[in-house]
């Protein structure tokens, strides 16, 4: 009984040890467009998030959800986004070769970081 005790200890001791990182999930920080503002026909959106990504199993989709002057537009994916983890490791760029035409717009993105879990989520923002 000693010995278990002993052996919790030790267990709950270590993971205090543990860098955040280790202990934590990938968080969204940062945004551009950030969320929810009308931005000026970007041709890049760029999500940066709070650890390192794993390449293969983290990326994003541009989902056009609103069109000025057509009411009831459905929610469409862009097509021609080049989707890829940039220089620094830690954000997710979606490019487009051409500057994203007026309307609302939802990034929805899965990442993967150092703990291995898939966090997903959504960015919100619009085009003038």
């Amino acid at each position: 009984m000693k010995l278990n005790m002993v052996l919790a200890f030790l267990a709950f001791g270590a993971a205090l040890t543990l860098p955040d990182a280790a202990r934590a999930h990938p968080k969204l920080v940062e945004g551009s467009p950030a969320a929810n503002v009308a931005a000026a026909k970007p041709t890049f959106v760029k999500l940066t998030f709070s650890e390192r990504l794993m390449p293969k199993l983290s990326g994003a989709t541009l989902i056009m959800t609103g069109m000025p002057g057509m009411a009831n537009h459905p929610d469409m994916k862009m097509p021609g986004i080049a989707t890829g983890i940039a220089a620094d490791g830690k954000s997710i760029m979606l490019t487009s070769s051409t500057p994203l035409p007026a309307g609302t717009y939802r990034v929805d993105w899965a990442v993967v970081g150092a703990d291995t879990h898939r966090v997903t989520g959504a960015h919100s923002f619009a085009v003038k």
